[in-house]
């Protein structure tokens, strides 16, 4: 397996711990040594954290289990398949959102 993805698989894993891992990533993830398998991690943790949190704002409005439920199941699928995706050492952006999360949050690097 690549180098560079050895030593940034703890970061990159560490992100997908709600909004608190995104941070704690970041902080792994400093100085000369950036990691690149890392940020892209990074990127996409704090996509669907805020994803998380912006829909759990809108969705708290309605008083509908059926919708609550449907968020929380969207953003499992898609939060499972992002840390699988960390721990096996692949850069596959999560489906639907995850190429915007790279484009959106190009300047963590």
């Amino acid at each position: 397996m690549d180098n560079n993805i050895e030593k940034g698989k703890t970061a990159a894993i560490t992100s997908y711990i709600l909004i608190i891992g995104v941070f704690i990533a970041m902080s792994m993830n400093t100085g000369e040594d950036k990691n690149s398998f890392a940020s892209f991690h990074i990127r996409q943790a704090l996509g669907l954290s805020l994803t998380f949190i912006s829909l759990g704002l809108i969705i708290s409005n309605f008083d509908s289990a059926m919708i609550s439920i449907s968020m929380w199941v969207f953003l499992s699928v898609l939060w499972t398949y992002g840390i699988f995706s960390a721990i096996n050492g692949q850069t596959k952006p999560v489906p639907l959102l995850g190429e915007f999360f790279q484009k959106w949050f190009a300047s963590i690097s």
